[in-house]
């Protein structure tokens, strides 16, 4: 049976390993089709297409920041334009306020003791997206490179420990930043001939609940939203069928993913994928690209 991951990251986000070794990582772990998908960027794309062994299929993607009453809600997109005006405008707006939370940040945990610099995080971002120093060449600084400063300064013991005692929603160092609203967003990427799938719905950080609402999700169905991402690592099975059956009333496809971030969670590509028919159900609709399959030679 065709394995497919939908959710990956690359160094070009807040994975460890860059494009080109998540492709090699998935040949390995036995998946036919993967998605890369770093945060707010299509960057690593082009260097994961070159380096497909045979046979291998990339969907190109990314994962949406997305925000509703103050709490984070992400989205899965797949096979979108990049260079649609209006995805592009907001996706370079996302990034750059990346970079002005992450300075925020910094200086709240200076303030707190914890000696890390903006330097030093962005150096962290760059050396990991193996880039020349440019973060507008689209590597997007996020919340584990500081989690990973954090623990070199010797304030926490590990990257989930940065993240429960400083930078979490509410800890001491939390700085928010601008992010779309999920409908919008929705209707953003569907207008770049995209398709999107709504991600980790059992775990959105800051919202009373811990879950996306499902009036929430009732409203993104009604926008285009493509499928929701039931069968995810850090959903237990009761989350997991909830969210299959939420998928079924909308109407929407049912995803699974294993969200890897290399290193950072123990390199399980494969380790929840989506049923081939669910997948074709998903991309039918996409018309902003395609997949690419490695070819041999």
């Amino acid at each position: 049976m065709t394995r497919i991951d939908l959710h990956t990251h690359s160094s070009v986000s807040d994975g460890t390993e860059p494009p080109a070794e998540v492709a090699a990582r998935a040949r390995a772990a036995g998946v036919d089709v993967f998605a890369l998908t770093d945060h707010d960027t299509a960057a690593g794309l082009e260097e994961a297409a070159a380096a497909l062994p045979p046979g291998l299929t990339l969907v190109p993607g990314m994962e949406l920041s997305c925000a509703y009453r103050g709490a984070s809600v992400h989205l899965v997109c797949y096979l979108f334009d990049p260079e649609a005006p209006s995805l592009a405008a907001e996706l370079h707006r996302i990034r750059d306020d990346r970079v002005n939370r992450a300075k925020e940040m910094v200086r709240l945990l200076r303030e707190a003791g914890v000696e890390v610099t903006w330097e030093q995080v962005r150096d962290i971002a760059l050396n990991g997206g193996g880039d020349d120093g440019d973060l507008e060449a689209g590597v997007v600084v996020g919340r584990p490179h500081i989690a990973r400063a954090i623990v070199a300064a010797g304030a926490a013991a590990d990257v989930q420990d940065a993240f429960d005692r400083w930078i979490g929603s509410g800890g001491p160092a939390y700085a928010s930043r601008y992010a779309l609203d999920p409908v919008r967003a929705v209707r953003a990427v569907r207008e770049a001939g995209g398709v999107c799938s709504l991600a980790h719905p059992a775990r959105a950080e800051g919202m009373l609940t811990g879950a996306v609402p499902v009036d929430l999700a009732e409203r993104m169905a009604r926008a285009g939203l493509g499928g929701i991402e039931a069968d995810h690592p850090s959903h237990d099975e009761a989350e997991a069928e909830r969210w299959r059956g939420i998928a079924r009333d909308l109407g929407v496809a049912v995803t699974g993913s294993s969200d890897d971030h290399g290193a950072l969670t123990g390199h399980r590509i494969g380790a929840r994928t989506t049923a081939p028919e669910e997948f074709a159900r998903l991309i039918e609709p996409a018309t902003g690209a395609a997949p690419v399959t490695g070819r041999a030679g």
